[in-house]
């Protein structure tokens, strides 16, 4: 295929990486040259607890400050898939509201962790089940759920990511790329076994990287991700999507990481060398 003469991505950051404070979230991203943040949480509280007012708060800021969400960073489907699918889909009704008030339709996922000793064969009917109420809600309501490969969900190597996507086969779920995630469940050059498989069904890139023989997390490029062919086969299809940095440089848990601002600017400065590498430009 052609190199495309010029390809630009938009620039986005989990903004709760870099401080609690959105207004500290914003002017650090600003500063790395982006104008949108990944909301998963803003004054230590996650999206899916926002109150009316915070909310409102949080979208007046983001208009201040001449910002745009991304997406909403959702943890949704981050619940043992044994509980009641219904307590799910009302969580994502209520993230629903925030993807609204903060004005866009991306809204990540994951598909359902399980108990231990629970061999992932055994939840996936009811893992098809569970999402497939969430496509179904989210169809309605004009939204696009990004599914995340995470770690010790259903939906964490490419071959199951694939399955999950084809078999719920709703146009309301796509994909988030996170070549770091595959890497720590133990896929071997992500790019190569995955890239081809999944690209179709992709609209989102997540950027961070890590090193297979420990599963720590490293910048972009750092690890053994093979981030930077995936951004070459991205550039070379023409994807013009948003690439979201996630770094977890410093901390990471269930529901996130932190990195500080420094260590930020450090995944941030990485990514950049990677695009200007393959001449691709960010806005």
């Amino acid at each position: 295929m052609t190199k495309p003469e010029s390809v630009t991505w938009t620039l986005s950051g989990f903004g709760d990486e870099i401080s609690p404070d959105p207004a500290i979230q914003m002017a650090v991203l600003e500063a790395l040259g982006a104008s949108h943040l990944e909301v998963r949480s803003t004054w230590d509280v996650n999206v899916v607890d926002l109150t009316d007012d915070q909310l409102s708060a949080l979208a007046g800021q983001l208009t201040a400050q001449g910002f745009q969400a991304s997406a909403v960073a959702s943890p949704i489907g981050k619940v043992d898939v044994s509980l009641d699918p219904e307590l799910e889909v009302e969580r994502l009704r209520r993230i629903i509201r925030v993807a609204h008030a903060l004005g866009t339709p991306n809204i990540r996922i994951f598909s359902f962790f399980r108990g231990d000793g629970v061999t992932v064969e055994s939840t996936r009917d009811a893992v098809m089940f569970r999402m497939r109420r969430l496509a179904d809600e989210a169809e309605r309501e004009g939204v696009t759920l990004l599914h995340e490969n995470e770690k010790g969900i259903y939906g964490d190597t490419p071959e199951r990511v694939l399955d999950l996507v084809e078999s719920v086969g709703s146009p309301a779920l796509r994909l988030a790329w996170d070549s770091a995630n595959f890497v720590q469940v133990g896929v071997e050059r992500p790019h190569d076994t995955g890239f081809a498989l999944l690209r179709q069904y992709l609209d989102y890139l997540q950027v961070k990287d890590a090193v297979a023989a420990t599963g720590q997390v490293v910048p972009a490029g750092h690890g053994d991700g093979q981030v930077l062919e995936t951004l070459t086969a991205l550039r070379d299809d023409g994807y013009t999507g948003f690439a979201s940095l996630e770094p977890h440089l410093s901390a990471a848990h269930s529901l996130g990481g932190f990195s500080g601002p420094a260590a930020f600017g450090q995944a941030a400065r990485a990514f950049a060398g990677l695009l200007a590498e393959i001449g691709v430009s960010t806005k």
